[in-house]
């Protein structure tokens, strides 16, 4: 950040009176502007026992399978999100059925929640975001054409479930190895 979104004067980096942490303050009107991790809210849609995957027709990971998921946008709850989510990426209208997981990515500054889902009528296709999308048995799930390790974990973790009619909810991070090595 270079410039005041308030006053368009110039940031610093700076640790503000009554704070702990460098944030981006404006040389002229103090304004401080936080910055705070985005939230990725989506689902684990299922179908008769199977699961609903799009392939990406976006970077990163293009081509690569995934749940349907995005960034959240402003005025909108965790809920709303993930539903949006998968009508944009699945064209698949969803019963949401419960919170599932929460994973915080704290290397790139993201949250991830999925939600445990039913499709309505069974009807699913392919958003701009998607080149495919395609239902899932357990044992069919490509596990070497996953696109995020925050789908491959919730994945494996509703598969260990799957089978017990109880799920519950998993909160949990995924750090970047080269986080820890300092």
């Amino acid at each position: 950040m270079k410039y005041c979104s308030t006053c368009g004067e110039l940031v610093e980096q700076r640790i503000p009176q009554g704070d702990n942490r460098y944030r981006f303050v404006c040389i002229s009107c103090d304004t401080i502007h936080y910055q705070n991790p985005r939230i990725v809210a989506g689902t684990v849609p299922v179908w008769n026992g199977k699961i609903l995957l799009c392939r990406r027709a976006i970077e990163p990971r293009y081509g690569y399978w995934t749940l349907p998921a995005g960034f959240m946008e402003n005025a909108e709850t965790t809920i709303e999100a993930a539903v949006r989510e998968t009508l944009e990426e699945a064209l698949a209208e969803i019963h949401i059925d419960g919170l599932y997981s929460i994973i915080d990515v704290p290397h790139i500054n993201q949250v991830h929640m999925f939600y445990r889902a039913t499709l309505k009528d069974g009807q699913f296709g392919a958003g701009e975001e998607s080149l495919e999308s395609k239902l899932f048995a357990p044992d069919e799930i490509p596990w070497d054409e996953i696109s995020f390790p925050t789908v491959r974990k919730t994945l494996e973790l509703f598969l260990s479930e799957v089978g017990s009619d109880s799920f519950g909810v998993h909160v949990s991070d995924i750090r970047h190895p080269m986080a820890s090595k300092a």
